[in-house]
């Protein structure tokens, strides 16, 4: 999982809410689920992980088991790698299970399979076929050195466009190119099964050529990893000084320099005790549009941060009491623009917004973010949606 971080172990308290096909799955493997009481006080059934290894996550992101995962802390910054290496890793994932489904709809349209289906009416290939991904799987062993050099022959112009690239570190250019590698090994079985059955036949090296263009298209897109995950630490940082300022207020009532708290490791940890006491923590949440859902949505994935869970309570009893009378919308450009300088730094929000936007239109990707506050409270509910 280079391209996701370097750690085999990724130790977060995650709530991982599953689909109905992850909820099935598990119940008939006799897996006890748990209830969850997640941030929008909504109660939804799924597994608690506190450590996992990122292929394990993906796996099941990929086989679209995956709903929503939910983390919720005091402290942030202490996991600010391990936060970032998540949001990256669900990123990925969504990147593979989209280029795999693209792909898959490029074969079935390609001239190989038009032909294939003329010559042999009562046994056409299309969407609907039926395949055994064990039995895909002992034959893709079998074949295993023809389908390292088809890799190789897809993989050489990306991998000569890196090794080139005089922007990219030694190191960077490794993650790139393990990256590119990981699109096609993410390539579901029965892809490699016919590439392989009809390489000798005219269209083949006119597929291959559309599979490297959407590589590349992909590889793009992949850069939004890691500006999201700038973008996402960045939030959960401002909203954890923002409880450590509040609560440091509380506490000492004037007797210490407000800012102190971010910076003398004594205050910082007798405050960050009081909120863990209290129950006060910010919550960051991934959900991920499912290969079910509508057109346009599959690729849809939404990361929420939200602060101050009582509050968040009282939020939703004015939501649904008022209609939304006192909830105030902004886009996330201007609530970063209107916090005070003390608060946050706040050109450094803006820079990596900007950043994440502008690289979301240079790969077509709709990006959109906004902010809810409620009149009369310091509670925020930041919202990012990519569709990628």
């Amino acid at each position: 999982m280079s391209a996701q971080g370097k750690k085999v172990v990724i130790e977060l308290p995650l709530k991982v809410i599953l689909t109905d096909a992850g909820t099935t799955f598990f119940i008939n493997n006799k897996k006890t689920l748990k209830k969850f009481k997640l941030a929008d006080n909504v109660e939804e059934y799924g597994i608690f992980l506190d450590k996992f290894t990122p292929p394990s996550l993906q796996r099941l992101i990929m086989i679209d088991y995956v709903n929503k995962i939910e983390l919720a802390t005091t402290e942030f910054l202490r996991i600010r790698q391990e936060v970032m290496d998540l949001t990256k890793l669900i990123t990925y994932s969504m990147l593979y299970r989209q280029f795999d489904g693209y792909v898959f709809q490029q074969v079935m349209a390609s001239d190989l399979i038009k032909n294939w289906n003329r010559k042999n009416p009562s046994n056409i290939i299309d969407e609907k076929t039926k395949t055994n991904d064990q039995t895909l799987q002992t034959w893709l062993r079998s074949k295993y050195d023809e389908l390292e050099a088809m890799k190789e022959s897809i993989l050489a112009p990306m991998h000569a466009f890196i090794t080139k690239n005089t922007n990219l570190q030694p190191d960077e250019k490794n993650v790139q190119l393990l990256l590119s590698e990981k699109f096609l090994n993410n390539l579901r079985p029965f892809i490699w099964f016919i590439l392989n059955k009809f390489k000798e036949l005219d269209g083949y090296e006119e597929l291959l050529k559309k599979i490297r263009t959407t590589l590349a298209d992909y590889m793009e897109k992949a850069k939004l990893g890691e500006f999201l995950a700038l973008n996402v630490m960045e939030l959960v940082t401002n909203a954890e000084n923002s409880n450590l300022k509040r609560e440091a207020k509380t506490l000492f009532k004037g007797t210490v320099d407000i800012n102190s708290v971010l910076f003398d490791p004594g205050i910082r940890r007798q405050v960050m005790e009081s909120l863990k006491q209290k129950g006060d923590v910010v919550y960051v949440s991934w959900k991920l549009g499912s290969r079910g859902a509508s057109i346009g949505t599959q690729g849809k994935l939404t990361v929420t941060i939200y602060n101050k869970e009582s509050q968040y309570e009282k939020m939703r009893e004015t939501i649904d009491e008022k209609k939304s009378a006192d909830l105030k919308k902004k886009s996330l450009t201007d609530f970063y623009k209107e916090l005070p300088q003390e608060e946050a730094n706040t050109e450094l929000g803006l820079y990596y917004l900007s950043y994440l936007s502008e690289a979301c239109e240079k790969v077509n990707v709709k990006f959109e973010s906004f902010v809810n506050q409620v009149s009369g409270s310091d509670l925020t509910v930041i919202t990012l949606v990519l569709n990628i």
